[in-house]
């Protein structure tokens, strides 16, 4: 059995409640990996899942850890989650750059998966940051440098506009998606379907290994539920990880 790497789709909000003269504090550890690593075991894969706070240090630092795996999703991180180990932030100590590892771990054979969310591609404040890292250079779109979540509250209807094999058994329009991430095609990329006009499902060949994005998020609040129990999601997921590890 193939294994996949889930990394990231965890975070914690903290509230503050006000009631007239008193406040108090409530705090939430949430995930959101839940339909996609459910689609993913169903479909034949074994799936690790390391969210987002236990990434920063339990992210493969070797090629050896990362080869394990057929395939590494990055779902909802940002790329400082794997630029600051403890090690470097707190104490100055030279540590792997697990972003050109990456890049390294496709062009070997590896296969790679970004999923849009607030901290993947460029996200919220640009903060996801993927651009300028060597992730960049195995994605098949180019990351904007700015804020490049688009927001849509009524809902757009993503679109299959290329004949693949991720797509066979795929009705040619998705569930609506109430936001994605703005990316450009890269040369040499093949864009599958389409969002608003916007590359919504794209894939590259990366030497030894490929890649695949999906610009939208694999849960709410971008992905609503109707979209997360479409009868066809387990097998879109399936297809994409299938093509990827060149399991098709």
């Amino acid at each position: 059995m193939k294994k996949i790497l889930l990394a990231g789709e965890s975070w914690m909000s903290y509230t503050t409640h006000v009631k007239g003269a008193d406040a108090f504090y409530t705090s939430v550890y949430e995930t959101g990996e839940k339909w996609l690593k459910a689609a993913l075991e169903k479909g034949g894969y074994e799936v690790d899942f390391l969210p987002n706070h236990l990434a920063v240090e339990e992210f493969p630092f070797t090629m050896e850890e990362l080869k394990e795996y057929s395939c590494v999703i990055l779902s909802d991180i940002g790329a400082n989650t794997l630029l600051l180990p403890s090690a470097t932030f707190a104490r100055s100590e030279k540590r792997p750059n697990r972003t050109k590892l990456i890049r390294d771990y496709v062009r070997e054979g590896g296969g790679l998966i970004m999923v849009g969310g607030y901290l993947t591609f460029s996200g919220v404040d640009a903060k996801g940051k993927w651009h300028d890292t060597p992730v960049q250079e195995v994605l098949p779109v180019e990351v904007l440098t700015v804020d490049d979540r688009m927001e849509h509250c009524e809902g757009v209807t993503p679109k299959a506009v290329k004949p693949h094999k991720i797509l066979e058994g795929i009705p040619e329009e998705f569930p609506d998606v109430l936001g994605y991430n703005k990316t450009i095609a890269r040369e040499g990329a093949e864009v599958l379907a389409e969002v608003e006009g916007d590359p919504f499902i794209a894939v590259m060949e990366c030497e030894k290994g490929r890649s695949a994005v999906v610009t939208t998020d694999c849960a709410p609040h971008w992905a609503p539920v109707e979209f997360c129990e479409w009868e066809h999601y387990g097998l879109l997921w399936k297809n994409i990880a299938d093509w990827v590890t060149k399991s098709e």
